[in-house]
């Protein structure tokens, strides 16, 4: 039986081709290649050492020694940057990865199942909704301290009703088709049907939810950092480099400025990217750019 996948007809080089014309795609890909880029160099290697502190170079105004300036402590902001955009990327994507490791089977089971089942799962999906990342994170910090694996573990928590939403969404739209009442007809189980044909069917979806949640988390990580419940100094993480930066921004605005544009810049290059993703793996789009 062939397997019907709702995505262009088209080989590799033709979807890569096509990429690099959609203006979308380029710029998210771009920008998001050179986040990543910086944050993998500074495991290697940042102007300065961000857990250094230097008094006497307090809150000095962006120069060739300090491209982007010095903070209250007198460290590097350009070098704090570059490390705080590891800590963000990988908390926001550990918890992509958990909402999407658990929540997509989830959805994919109920709508695989129905009736009961199905109910059950999407009221108890509701009631996880219900609480945001926030809430979550200061119940947990409550209970185990804050911290970066606490602000993973709350915004992986919220990541999972969301995910389970769109694969069932998405499943529930695939079970009707034809090709799944032939492999229902050949015997094949629910269980093995989803995973053989509705799940790569609904492979695009997820891919853009994710980019979609990856911008979410770069968010909630830095609103958590930003409030103490993420990551923890002498870490430095771009929401509580804000924090820091909030009575100083009179005499020190960079403080604020840079960390606040890093957060701006990630998020835009991550819609950008799920925006053109969808715009060339979805047959039906219409939109030219």
């Amino acid at each position: 039986m062939t397997l019907h996948i709702d995505i262009p007809d088209e080989n590799l080089a033709g979807i890569l081709a096509k990429a690099f014309k959609n203006r979308s795609f380029l710029a998210g890909f771009v920008i998001t290649a050179l986040v990543a880029a910086v944050a993998i160099i500074s495991f290697l290697w940042t102007p300065y050492d961000v857990t250094r502190l230097v008094i006497s170079d307090k809150t000095q105004a962006p120069s060739l020694a300090h491209w982007f300036g010095t903070d209250h402590f007198g460290r590097d902001i350009l070098s704090m940057i570059m490390v705080g955009a590891r800590n963000s990327i990988a908390v926001a994507l550990v918890a992509v990865g958990i909402g999407m490791g658990v929540g997509v089977p989830l959805g994919a089971f109920a709508a695989a199942r129905g009736g009961v089942v199905d109910d059950v799962l999407m009221r108890l999906n509701d009631l996880v909704f219900a609480f945001p990342a926030l809430l979550s994170a200061i119940m947990i910090t409550a209970i185990f301290g804050p911290g970066a694996f606490n602000a993973i573990t709350a915004i992986g928590i919220f990541n999972i009703p969301v995910f389970a939403r769109v694969a069932r969404a998405g499943a529930l739209a695939i079970w009707p088709r034809e090709f799944i009442l032939a492999a229902r007809a050949a015997g094949k189980s629910r269980t093995l049907i989803s995973i053989e044909h509705v799940l790569p069917n609904i492979a695009t979806l997820l891919l853009v939810q994710g980019t979609i949640q990856f911008a979410l988390g770069i968010l909630a990580e830095a609103g958590l950092s930003y409030v103490g419940l993420g990551t923890q100094p002498p870490m430095p993480s771009w929401g509580r480099m804000l924090f820091d930066a909030q009575t100083r921004m009179v005499v020190a605005p960079w403080m604020a400025i840079f960390p606040g544009m890093a957060i701006v810049v990630t998020v835009l290059g991550l819609n950008l990217l799920g925006d053109g993703i969808a715009d060339i793996l979805d047959p039906k789009s219409r939109r030219q750019r």
